[in-house]
């Protein structure tokens, strides 16, 4: 009788700690894939930011610093392997990109031209779309963190290595792309 009892809590043990493990590996591969998903839009940006450097660079000789600063900005973005510095180099590019859109400001031939037009329209929308997956990715780690963190699945977690996501948190001087009078 009391190696039935043994090998049933024996059973619900390893039942749960199968449950549990299992439960991480899903919210680790979900932020993973969100991650994924920011990483696209990311890759977007970067390509379309060479194209309106140097469509500003036609319109401003006089704004190098500013030029050169976007571009620093982006290299480090792509150069970025971490979550952790992708996440602060990529605050970094947002902010030269939102200076850069203050600056446009002085160049009323260059806030006609069309091509300037579309670029900052294609900007603006990737920057929506980056917004979206940033809320997704963010909702994932939420619920990553909480399963690491919370007992008893904290003590799986530890012993099979499983590690809190970082969130991808926008600077508050970041909060978006400014709305320019075109």
């Amino acid at each position: 009788m009391f190696g039935i009892i043994i090998a049933v809590c024996f059973v619900v043990f390893v039942t749960a700690t199968v449950y549990v493990y299992n439960k991480l590996v899903k919210f680790r591969n979900l932020m993973q894939e969100a991650w994924s998903g920011i990483d696209v839009f990311l890759k977007k940006r970067h390509d379309l930011v060479p194209n309106l450097v140097e469509t500003v660079k036609a319109y401003s000789a006089y704004e190098k610093t500013t030029l050169e600063e976007i571009t620093r900005c982006r290299s480090e973005a792509m150069q970025a392997k971490r979550t952790e510095t992708q996440v602060i180099s990529e605050n970094h590019l947002g902010k030269a990109l939102n200076n850069l859109f203050v600056v446009v400001e002085n160049y009323p031939e260059l806030k006609a031209n069309t091509n300037f037009l579309r670029l900052q329209q294609q900007l603006t929308d990737l920057e929506h779309d980056l917004e979206a997956s940033r809320r997704y990715y963010n909702g994932t780690v939420r619920n990553n963190n909480i399963y690491v963190e919370k007992f008893p699945s904290n003590i799986i977690a530890g012993l099979f290595n499983f590690r809190k996501g970082v969130f991808f948190a926008v600077d508050v001087s970041e909060s978006g792309v400014p709305q320019l009078s075109l």
